[in-house]
């Protein structure tokens, strides 16, 4: 499951994935990526558990259903947004994933999560009284020039579906994000294996640096790698050197120190039952 601003176009990664021996499939939610009609608010949603819908529907298609019934174990993998999704719905759902990855997932606030908690009923009145309201621009397009084709990275895709500065901001969205967090700040009790995929830094900042092309420039990662603690009681976190925001676009040595902790991990997960 991808992030914000996002869609799926991560082949090589799918290639990797399936060369493990796994049957890859990815989802482009709701108003995002191929779903992502015209008349639709690009990426808004106002509860993420809004996607448990698409999830459901995506599950059905693979053959797992509601109920997790497949006969091949089912391994979830999200980035950013996505893998705070998907942590959230795993633990409302326990028994049906039998491994749960995550890439960068956003799991903390970037300042700190003091700084959530202050924010968060201002944020929540905002949402009460235009969820659709504009908000300001954070996103400078470092992140895009430190994975396009087009400037520093080497990764080509649909510019409409992931733009340069992300989509509009609303604050429904956001307190829809805070709210997540909240809810995993308490603690999800999750008995499935988890893998964490983080940079070993941050450079969170409005002027651009080279640096940038290996760091991640959206989240906090200490604060995500201490977050993770809260996942449940199985969780492995791996920091990765001069990794990117989306550890899987960083460069290709270090997608394959990434890829080298999958397979890894992947080894110490418990062998299929049925």
């Amino acid at each position: 499951m991808h992030g914000w601003s996002d869609y799926f176009f991560q082949r090589e990664m799918a290639e990797h994935i399936e060369l493990l021996g796994a049957r890859f499939y990815a989802v482009d939610l709701r108003k995002y990526g191929r779903s992502l009609l015209p008349h639709q608010t690009p990426g808004y949603v106002d509860d993420l558990q809004t996607y448990d819908e698409d999830i459901a529907a995506a599950l059905e298609v693979m053959g797992h259903g509601e109920t997790g019934s497949g006969r091949r174990r089912l391994i979830l993998f999200g980035h950013s947004t996505g893998g705070l999704t998907l942590a959230l719905w795993n633990a409302r759902h326990p028994g049906i994933a039998s491994g749960l990855m995550l890439n960068s997932p956003w799991l903390e606030f970037q300042a700190s999560s003091l700084a959530r908690e202050f924010i968060a009923p201002i944020l929540k009145l905002g949402a009460r009284r235009n969820p659709l309201a504009p908000m300001p621009t954070v996103d400078p397009g470092f992140y895009t020039r430190t994975v396009s084709s087009d400037a520093d990275g080497e990764w080509a895709y649909n510019q409409s579906w992931r733009p340069e500065r992300g989509f509009p901001l609303h604050p429904g969205w956001l307190s829809a994000v805070f709210a997540g967090q909240a809810q995993l700040a308490e603690g999800l009790a999750s008995s499935t294996p988890t893998l964490v995929l983080l940079s070993t830094h941050s450079l969170l900042s409005p002027k651009w640096s080279e640096e940038m092309n290996r760091s991640d420039v959206a989240l906090n990662v200490d604060a995500v790698a201490h977050r993770s603690l809260s996942l449940g009681d199985d969780v492995s976190v791996v920091r990765v050197h001069d990794a990117l925001h989306d550890v899987m676009l960083s460069a290709p040595d270090v997608r394959e120190q990434a890829y080298t902790a999958v397979r890894r991990w992947g080894r110490t997960l418990p062998v299929a039952s049925r």
